[in-house]
């Protein structure tokens, strides 16, 4: 239908209230005619028609102009879902408490906050797509080229050898990477398998420390290690990996001489565990952003220690499923001291 027929139809509904209260004027005139030109009531019914007349005259212009805002207003959040549905996320519906039908208010601010969440999402997601590509990118570059110079040849067994170490450790580096994301996407997928048991968290500390004896015996670090007998109800393998993760940090960023301190207490409900180094330290402006994905605190930390940037997201989110919190505290040059809480009673996967 055309804009001008809708307007024609408007109008005539308007025209037709303005008859109709034309008619009933009528018949209340002709009524006054049969009583008496000074009786009381007769003025005071004249005095109730003539502002009835009005009002409805008044209504009939504000309900023509009233009407064709309130089309305007839902054709806007019509539009405005639209716009979303093709993946504009950059939708904003005007609206304040003094907007005419206010009472819709709270279905445009749900449309824009929903707008704005979906938004910051796509920007995740090809943030997300770009550390990707940049991490596949960069051992895929050294694959190729030391591929291309084993071709060449005129190398020697020692220049070979060591161009086949640099492509397998890129390889390997590639391995870790796509596990990674594969762990990481099961564990926000929320069917990642969860299966607490009652164990003992000190004897799981101290093994883990003993596996990796060859990495803190070869830098000579002297590791200094405190582990209070405590029971806890959580998936043992998962936080396993919470450990060996934290502790492989520590051995690698802990220069040789330096000193790891892995610390196991309970208060009350709560058991706390804190993981120590003499490293190099987190800068301040980088400490609150390490947990995120692919970020990498401090360039110098990775210039010999390479890594993907995932394993400290992997850490949250497994110790968010035991609905507990890890923080970390640090001075540049000083190292770091990361402290994970759990509760110490039975845990159900974090679902938030």
């Amino acid at each position: 239908m055309s804009k001008g027929r809708k307007n024609r139809r408007k109008l005539g509904g308007v025209i037709v209230q303005v008859g109709v209260v034309a008619c009933w004027a009528a018949v209340y005139y002709g009524f006054f005619l049969l009583l008496k030109p000074d009786t009381l009531l007769k003025q005071l019914l004249n005095a109730f028609l003539s502002n009835l007349v009005i009002f409805a005259i008044m209504g009939s212009i504000g309900y023509f102009f009233g009407h064709h805002k309130r089309i305007d207003f839902f054709q806007k959040v019509t539009s405005s879902i639209r716009r979303i549905g093709q993946g504009d996320f950059s939708v904003s519906l005007d609206w304040n408490k003094d907007h005419p039908y206010h009472p819709l208010g709270e279905l445009v601010a749900s449309i824009n906050e929903m707008a704005g969440q979906l938004n910051q999402m796509e920007q995740m997601r090809q943030e997300f797509i770009s550390n990707v590509s940049h991490e596949i990118q960069s051992p895929l570059t050294s694959i190729s080229g030391f591929a291309r110079a084993l071709q060449n040849d005129r190398l020697s067994p020692a220049e070979r050898k060591h161009y086949l170490e640099i492509i397998e450790t890129e390889c390997r580096r590639l391995s870790k990477l796509s596990d990674n994301l594969l762990k990481l996407t099961s564990l926000e997928s929320r069917h990642h398998p969860f299966e607490p048991k009652s164990y003992r968290l000190d004897r799981q500390l101290r093994s883990i420390v003993l596996a990796c004896e060859p990495q803190w015996r070869e830098k000579e670090i002297e590791m200094d290690i405190a582990l209070a007998e405590v029971t806890i109800f959580a998936d043992e393998d998962l936080l396993s990996q919470v450990w060996t993760n934290l502790i492989h940090n520590a051995i690698k960023f802990t220069p040789n001489g330096g000193t790891i301190g892995i610390y196991l207490e309970q208060h009350g409900r709560e058991v706390t565990i804190r993981i120590s180094d003499t490293g190099i330290g987190i800068p301040e402006e980088d400490q609150s952003r390490i947990f995120e994905r692919f970020y990498k605190a401090d360039k110098s930390r990775n210039r010999t220690n390479s890594g993907s940037g995932l394993g400290l997201s992997i850490v949250k989110k497994i110790v968010e499923m035991h609905n507990g919190r890890i923080a970390v505290r640090s001075v540049p040059g000083e190292g770091a001291v990361f402290t994970v809480t759990l509760p110490a009673r039975p845990a159900s996967p974090h679902t938030a």
